[in-house]
């Protein structure tokens, strides 16, 4: 990637255009982020800013990343990631990156974890259709047969095999989203469309690899 930024998202709203036309826009606290360490080639084996964001109180951070922090000469943060860019020039330890890395129009790729839902059947989770309604039927929303036709016992549950389960709670990436409008001011960017993740979690926010 290019350029990049952490942020958390604080919700959706909506904002007009020069034109009177309604965008819904997702708000995203992007940075300031700070840099805690450059890691390199010759001593990691390979080249990527690891960069800090969010407030958190002292008592919360742990005595090693104290001492992490402590080295790098910078305050103590709440989240810390890996951004493997293409180039780490003008970054130093304790440099900032703010929300005027993007600018307004930018098509931009967000990744976050996605909301969990918890346990959940072939219907939601895989949009199966459900059987007859009718009380004769006997079967509504079962996910249905599982296509073996052995006796013996011999059958099994084929790998990959769309059944209830877990849903939600993973790594979701939504590409192209456009950039409607940064605030540098108060560290916003707005993105058109709604980004993965419940309000207060984190996203990181890049630039779009199949941009045009």
């Amino acid at each position: 990637m290019k350029k990049a930024i952490l942020g958390k998202k604080l919700g959706m709203t909506q904002i007009f255009d020069d034109k009177g036309r309604q965008i819904p826009v997702t708000v995203v606290e992007a940075g300031p982020c700070v840099v805690v360490q450059k890691k390199t080639t010759e001593s990691d084996g390979y080249e990527a800013l690891q960069v800090a964001f969010g407030d958190i109180k002292p008592r919360h951070v742990t005595k090693p990343a104290q001492g992490h922090f402590a080295r790098a000469g910078v305050p103590a943060r709440k989240w810390v990631r890996e951004l493997r860019l293409e180039s780490q020039d003008g970054f130093e330890v304790g440099s900032e990156i703010k929300a005027d890395v993007f600018s307004a129009g930018e098509l931009v790729d967000v990744s976050g974890i996605s909301r969990g839902k918890g346990f959940a059947g072939g219907i939601k989770r895989w949009n199966f259709h459900r059987g007859p309604m009718a009380h004769g039927s006997k079967y509504h929303r079962g996910p249905g047969s599982l296509g073996m036709r052995i006796s013996g016992g011999g059958g099994k549950v084929i790998k990959g095999r769309r059944l209830p389960g877990r849903l939600g709670g993973e790594r979701v990436t939504i590409q192209g989203l456009r950039v409607a409008r940064v605030d540098l001011d108060r560290n916003l960017i707005l993105i058109k469309g709604a980004v993965p993740g419940a309000e207060g979690s984190l996203v990181t926010i890049k630039n779009s690899v199949k941009a045009r």
